[in-house]
């Protein structure tokens, strides 16, 4: 048994220990670690949204569209669960960016016409709560940023010989980086437009 273990056992062993396996679960991991954390940072943000809701509603008497679509956008935010096991799932991920992406639009639409509203900015739970969310966003972008460097050292990595050929044996692939192919919509000032919908209530 011994001498099986010599034979065989010990050089597949080495062999493993020198073609990259372990430091590609290393990897993979960090990328799951990373974007455990940036859904942290969305899941807050989503539980902010209501409170945030109910302190500007007495004071918006003219833009309940805008109280609707933010509260309609979080709903679609919470509709969607993404795990570390769905980062491989691109349909489900890319509904996932679209829900986040209309979140945030509807919020930078709400904060921008709360400037308006005197009163509302003076506030204090509403000042409480830009600040949390402001905070909150930041740490999104944080967090989805050591995301993207994760999944890019990730996929350096798992490209190079002759790692590439032990992701290939195993079934590791390049991982899509969500949300970099829409660096140019995500970086565009949202348009505000102040004219009452028609037909909207008071």
């Amino acid at each position: 048994m011994k001498r099986l273990f010599l034979l065989f056992i010990l050089p597949a062993l080495t062999v493993l220990s020198g073609c990259g396996y372990n430091e590609i679960q290393r990897l993979d991991e960090q990328v799951k670690a990373a974007w455990s954390q940036t859904l942290n940072q969305y899941e807050r943000r989503a539980d902010l949204v209501p409170q945030l809701v109910s302190s500007v509603d007495a004071y918006m008497v003219n833009e309940r569209a805008i109280l609707t679509e933010v509260t309609q956008a979080r709903a679609q935010v919470g509709q969607i669960k993404v795990t570390v096991d769905d980062l491989d799932n691109p349909e489900l991920m890319a509904r996932f960016e679209q829900a986040q992406g209309q979140l945030g639009s509807a919020l930078s639409r709400l904060l921008a016409v709360s400037e308006n509203y005197p009163q509302l900015k003076a506030d204090g739970l509403f000042r409480d709560l830009m600040t949390q969310l402001e905070g909150t966003e930041n740490r999104i972008a944080t967090e989805r940023g050591r995301y993207v460097k994760s999944v890019q050292e990730y996929n350096v990595y798992i490209r190079q010989f002759p790692t590439l050929i032990t992701a290939k044996i195993f079934g590791y692939d390049v991982k899509a980086n969500y949300g970099v192919e829409r660096e140019g919509e995500l970086m565009r000032r949202p348009e505000v437009n102040f004219t009452r919908p028609a037909g909207a209530g008071g």
